[in-house]
């Protein structure tokens, strides 16, 4: 092979993934009844793209094929968006700032804190918003139970963080009167769930998820500060 014809194939090859992601995250917008804006859509490629160049020091997630991370990271974030409520949201646990940062793109007009432990993940999201211009969004190098913010949240999110009942005792003190709390989970709640069959503070609703391009199930608990617990 030419000396020059590696550079080329390498342009190619990054060329035709961009075109790939770009056409799996539309369909995938499509199925999720979502319409963003061009401006929108390129972020959100950008942000995959900064994933993929920082991962391969900060260890920022285990999904290394950015085909895999549009269903996995993307939309997997995006699908979530009916259930966010109100002007403030903190993510805790962020980690590479997912659902964070495609939430904060695709709600310019929402408030977003980005919180989480590790001090490499915060490093990564602070660039991130740099680099993605996102002046909805500040990223906060914290534990969830020692950060007393001035305001509460109208919705708390997590992500792949811990326990329901280690999450409602972890960021209770975060969450508004009238705000909601999203935990992002599996299908196999059973056990989480009978644990807080005893909280007679929460109404718990189970919502079931479907993320285009992930064959297994999400759901999405949702938690309010009633009392009952229903599945949907």
């Amino acid at each position: 092979m030419p000396i020059g014809a590696q550079p080329d194939s390498v342009s190619l090859m990054s060329v035709i993934q961009v075109e790939v992601c770009r056409t799996l995250l539309d369909s995938g917008l499509d199925s999720l009844n979502m319409q963003l804006t061009e401006y929108q859509i390129e972020q959100l490629l950008a942000f995959l793209k900064l994933m993929e160049k920082w991962n391969k020091a900060y260890n920022l997630t285990a999904i290394r094929n950015k085909e895999d991370m549009v269903s996995l990271h993307l939309l997997d974030s995006l699908a979530i968006i009916p259930f966010v409520t109100g002007q403030r949201v903190i993510d805790i646990g962020t980690g590479a700032g997912l659902p964070g940062i495609p939430l904060a793109i695709c709600l310019p007009d929402v408030e977003f804190t980005l919180l989480d432990s590790n001090a490499k993940k915060t490093r990564f999201v602070q660039q991130a918003i740099l680099e993605l211009k996102l002046n909805n969004v500040v990223v906060c190098h914290h534990r969830a139970e020692n950060y007393h913010p001035e305001k509460p949240f109208s919705t708390v999110l997590t992500r792949a963080f811990a326990s329901l009942p280690d999450i409602i005792k972890l960021t209770a003190h975060l969450l508004a009167k009238e705000g909601v709390l999203l935990a992002m989970k599996g299908q196999n709640l059973n056990a989480e769930l009978a644990q807080l069959s005893g909280n007679v503070s929460a109404k718990t609703t189970v919502i079931p998820v479907r993320v285009p391009g992930i064959e297994a199930e999400r759901c999405l608990v949702r938690i309010r500060s009633l009392v009952q617990t229903e599945v949907l």
